[in-house]
């Protein structure tokens, strides 16, 4: 999901940057628009940095689609998050004043509006700012109070601008029942309600003794990035995710495991009456055959031999599980180094899935530890290039497809066993 995070001039400019990371730990895309007030307070770059786009300043810039920018930008988000949000734009949103980006880009979106007021006690009550409040509030804009405590003006009171986790997760219970804001798929807003979605993300860890481990660089952000979309698509999702410093999807039901072994039993248990399985994991081949040292391996001057044997093929046991029925759709994936196309098509098969998506792992711009991806979308009947794009719009991509198979199952069975 892109979010639009409208940034204004005050003093919590500066917790703005953790809403920012708050919202893309939890799946998000970020394009912040900045005032020229808040630019007083925090740079542009902390925001690129952060967000990994160019913030967006002047609603006159110099460039070909400069002039109609914030309509694009306006169709594309999911949300405008506005934090802070000051006593001036608040006024401005209320009065429907347009004379830069941010106030240009709220008339002309239709996504939902989330506003984060911030500034000082007296400003807050005064009848002005309160009349314009209950006005936005009447066209559905919604709020997250701001707290109480110790101003920058040195007043005690309430005004200052709410924790960035509590505005992150008023931002998602308003996606979690909003219609989405991307145009392509209006309907993907509770396409998924009534769903049960099971998802595998990130790396395993093969311990060789108490300290050191056989691992991959899988950071889990693809994985999570589905976990996120399926919910807010009104799925109930479990997600079992290997190690990770992410954080989990909100709505989601998480079991976090370390070993192959673990992920598999994991898998297994929740499998039973699954609608979809998406296997995202970056699973360990090969683990040590007499399992971890039980103390550390001392370092000699002779060569270390261990013996390793493979761990369980999770995705070809799903497969196996499901025998000759429709569901669950089994997606899996190829990372690969260079063309993964053939090795996906051999997965596709002796796995007996349904889709897998196949990426090259060696770029620097997509796979592991990346917040990018690009890959092939590999199915009996067709392939399906997506370029280079964020993992949260190839989470949406990926999970269109699961819909379009979903339905054709439902079209095949009786009207009784329709969902």
């Amino acid at each position: 999901m892109l979010i639009g995070l409208g940034v204004s001039g005050g003093i919590g400019a500066y917790k703005a940057v953790e809403v920012a990371r708050g919202l893309q730990k939890r799946g998000h895309d970020v394009a912040a628009i900045m005032t020229r007030s808040a630019r007083k307070f925090v740079g542009e770059v902390t925001f690129e940095a952060i967000t990994r786009r160019p913030v967006i300043t002047d609603q006159f810039a110099r460039g070909v689609n400069a002039g109609v920018e914030h309509i694009a930008l306006a169709t594309d988000i999911g949300l405008l998050l506005i934090a802070p949000a000051t006593a001036n734009v608040i006024a401005k949103l209320a009065n429907g004043l347009a004379d830069d980006f941010l106030t240009s880009l709220y008339l002309a979106t239709r996504a939902p509006v989330l506003l984060a007021p911030a500034m000082n006690t007296h400003m807050l009550e005064h009848p002005a700012v309160q009349r314009n409040l209950e006005t936005l509030a009447a066209r559905g804009v919604q709020f997250v109070d701001p707290g109480e405590g110790f101003l920058a003006c040195g007043w005690i009171g309430k005004g200052r601008l709410a924790e960035p986790d509590a505005i992150v997760q008023a931002a998602e219970r308003l996606l979690a029942r909003a219609p989405s804001g991307d145009p392509l798929r209006p309907e993907s807003s509770g396409s998924l309600l009534g769903r049960r979605i099971l998802v595998s993300a990130g790396p395993t860890y093969e311990d060789l003794d108490p300290v050191r481990y056989l691992g991959n660089r899988s950071s889990g952000r693809m994985g999570y990035a589905i976990a996120a979309e399926a919910s807010r698509r009104g799925a109930h999702v479990v997600l079992v995710s290997g190690p990770t410093k992410l954080d989990a999807p909100a709505g989601v039901q998480i079991e976090r495991v370390r070993s192959a072994h673990e992920m598999a039993r994991a898998m297994t248990a929740h499998q039973a009456g699954m609608d979809a399985i998406v296997m995202a994991a970056a699973v360990a081949d090969y683990t040590p055959e007499e399992g971890a040292a039980a103390k550390k391996i001392g370092k000699t001057d002779a060569p270390l031999t261990m013996t390793f044997v493979r761990t369980p093929d999770i995705l070809a046991g799903l497969g196996r599980a499901r025998g000759d029925r429709a569901t669950p759709i089994l997606v899996g994936f190829a990372a690969e180094t260079g063309d993964p196309r053939e090795r996906a098509r051999r997965k596709l098969a002796s796995k007996q899935v349904d889709l897998i998506v196949a990426n090259d792992v060696s770029r620097e711009d997509a796979g592991f530890e990346t917040e990018t991806n690009a890959a092939v979308l590999i199915s009996a009947d067709e392939e399906v290039e997506l370029p280079l794009q964020p993992k949260t719009q190839m989470a949406a991509a990926i999970l269109d497809r699961v819909e379009r198979m979903l339905s054709a199952v439902d079209v095949r069975r009786p009207a009784s066993e329709v969902r």
